[in-house]
C-alpha cells in the first residue's frame, strides 16, 4: 500500500469509526454528507488537474499506487474524501464537546473583513504567482458565500479550524516532506510565496480552510433542506 493511501485511511479511520458514537451520529446525516463532499470535489479536481498538468505541483511516483484518474493518482481523489470527512467530524465533535464555545458576531464580522481584505489584496498583489493567485481568490469567494449565508457556521468554524490545524500540519507536513526522503506532493516555487511553515507552503493553509469551510456550508445545506430545520447546525 502506498505512503498515501496510508494518509488517507489513517485520517479517515479514526472519525469514520466514532461516527458511530450514540452522541456524534453522523452516519445518520451520511447522504447530506456524501453530497456536500462530491460537490466539493468538483471545483478542487478541476484545479488540481490543471496544475497538475502545468507543472505548478504534482506527484512523487515513489509514494504512489501508480493508479490514476483524469491524470490523476487516485489517492488524490480519495484525498478530496477522507480529509473532508474527518474535519467535518472534528468540527461536530468539537461543538458536542464545547457546545457554548464560539466567538461573538462582531468578532466574526471583524475577522471575516479581515481575512477577505488580506485575500483580496494577496491576489491583487500575488496575481502572477498562479498557486497564491487562485488560493487566494478562491479562499474570498467561499468566505463571502459562509458569511452571507450561514454567519452561525462561522461562529464555531473559527476556532474548530485552529484545532483542524494540528492534523492538518501533520499529515499535510508528512505529504510535503517532513520525516520522509522525498516529498509526495512537490509544489513549484516559481508559482507560490515560497513561504513554508516547516515544508508545507503557506498557501496550503487558505486552501484548507476553503476547502473546509465549503464543506461545511453544503454539508448544513443539504441537512437543511432533508429537515427543514435551522442550519444553525445540524443536530446530530
Amino acid at each position: 500500500m502506498s505512503l498515501y493511501w496510508i494518509l488517507n485511511l489513517t485520517s479517515l479511520s479514526v472519525p469514520f469509526l466514532v461516527s458511530f458514537h450514540p452522541r456524534i451520529q453522523l452516519y445518520k446525516k451520511w447522504k447530506a454528507l456524501s453530497l456536500a463532499i462530491i460537490l466539493a470535489m468538483i471545483p478542487y479536481i478541476i484545479w488540481d488537474i490543471w496544475f497538475t498538468e502545468n507543472g505548478y505541483w504534482g506527484f512523487n511516483l515513489e509514494y504512489l499506487s501508480g493508479v490514476y484518474l483524469l491524470h490523476l493518482p487516485i489517492e488524490e481523489w480519495f484525498f478530496f474524501v477522507s480529509i473532508p470527512y474527518a474535519c467535518i467530524f472534528t468540527h461536530y465533535a468539537l461543538i458536542e464537546l464545547f457546545p457554548k464555545v464560539q466567538v461573538g458576531v462582531k468578532q466574526v464580522n471583524f475577522i471575516t473583513y479581515l481575512l477577505l481584505g488580506v485575500f483580496l489584496i494577496g491576489a491583487i498583489v500575488f496575481n502572477q504567482k498562479w498557486y497564491t493567485f487562485i488560493d487566494l481568490v478562491i479562499g474570498l469567494v467561499i468566505l463571502v458565500v459562509a458569511f452571507i449565508s450561514n454567519k452561525a457556521l462561522l461562529q464555531k468554524f473559527y476556532l474548530t479550524f485552529i484545532i483542524m490545524l494540528i492534523p492538518f500540519f501533520v499529515v499535510n507536513g508528512i505529504l510535503t516532506g517532513t520525516g520522509i526522503e522525498n516529498e509526495v506532493v512537490w509544489y513549484n516555487d516559481l508559482q507560490n510565496l515560497g513561504i513554508r511553515f516547516g515544508t508545507i507552503p503557506i498557501e496550503d493553509s487558505v486552501y484548507a480552510f476553503s476547502l473546509i469551510l465549503l464543506n461545511l456550508v453544503l454539508f448544513e445545506k443539504f441537512s437543511h433542506i432533508k429537515k427543514g430545520e435551522s442550519i444553525d447546525s445540524p443536530k446530530f
